[in-house]
């Protein structure tokens, strides 16, 4: 599951955030999942490299839908697949079938140009009923040294585990204390699936900005108070963030990185710097290009891209 970026979000750009601050997420569609997208979001397109939040929260949670999403591409992004249920089948033009389980880490890394699809369907090849799926897709986007680089693909099976003060944290990417995940990523990142009681506070470096999103209840950042649906938004030089629950057990994403430094434009499923290069990867892909776009193994038909609306109608 991943996208596609609307106007909406095109819109968002990174503004000085003085202190930490909350930005509600909005509501939309993919795939006909329920999806509470807060990043990009308002005043911030990137926290450090991550420039794409999706949570994937059915309408039906006893009987969620299969995740079917047909091959589309992708270009200088890596996208994060992590599950809170379910099940999901990736596959991309690597020639990639991979099952994915909740505890389990899907890391696509687009380079010049990837296209990839998640087949509910593919439960007949695999052997295996795959069912509906709860989760978040992120997207990271790639420094200059590597976004024209060769895609890859990586999946990991098990995720190490941090200690916190009254709980502990999935290690997805990046690096918690003396714990490192396995994920290969271009630029320094953190992210870490964390749950605790009532309270616990998460060591934090200086020099990264951070976004803590609630998944289940509300939380209180430093003296903040963050919405699930929404994220918290927190400036460089924090050294470490106290995080309370209102009694009971919570759960929250915590991702951080050193900023980008670098302005990006985000437009469909692709992640560029200008439009042309858009408008470059929009005609590949669009003109069926099997040297930048290889074909899916996926039964479900290819989305066609919409025509971007700086290039003119009969292009």
């Amino acid at each position: 599951m991943s996208g596609p970026i609307e106007p909406t979000d095109e819109a968002c750009a990174n503004e000085p955030v003085p202190d930490i601050e909350v930005r509600e997420g909005r509501r939309t569609d993919v795939g006909g999942v329920g999806i509470a997208r807060v990043l990009p979001t308002k005043g911030r397109r990137t926290i450090g490299a991550w420039c794409f939040v999706d949570l994937m929260t059915p309408d039906d949670l006893d009987e969620p839908m299969p995740l079917e999403i047909g091959p589309h591409p992708h270009i200088g992004l890596q996208t994060v697949t992590w599950l809170f249920s379910g099940a999901a089948v990736h596959g991309d033009s690597l020639g990639t079938e991979q099952l994915i389980r909740p505890g389990q880490l899907n890391l696509m890394t687009s380079g010049h140009g990837i296209a990839h699809a998640e087949d509910g369907r593919a439960r007949e090849r695999i052997g295996e009923n795959v069912g509906g799926v709860a989760g978040a897709q992120l997207w990271i986007a790639l420094p200059e040294e590597t976004r024209h680089g060769a895609s890859r693909f990586q999946h990991l099976d098990e995720l190490p585990i941090a200690e916190l003060p009254s709980g502990e944290a999935s290690v997805m990417i990046g690096g918690y204390g003396h714990v490192r995940s396995g994920a290969v990523v271009d630029t320094p990142l953190v992210g870490l699936d964390a749950t605790f009681e009532v309270s616990t506070t998460v060591e934090t470096d200086p020099s990264f900005e951070y976004g803590v999103v609630p998944l289940d209840r509300s939380l209180k950042v430093h003296d903040t108070v963050v919405e699930p649906g929404s994220i918290a938004l927190v400036p460089q030089g924090q050294s470490e963030l106290p995080v309370d629950v209102d009694g009971g057990r919570a759960r929250m994403l915590v991702l951080g990185g050193e900023p980008l430094g670098e302005p990006i434009q985000m437009w469909w499923n692709f992640v560029a710097r200008n439009k042309e290069e858009i408008t470059d990867a929009w005609r590949a892909w669009q003109g069926h290009d099997l040297d930048r776009f290889a074909s899916v193994p996926s039964d479900l038909p290819r989305i066609d891209a919409p025509r971007p609306p700086w290039v003119p109608s009969g292009e």
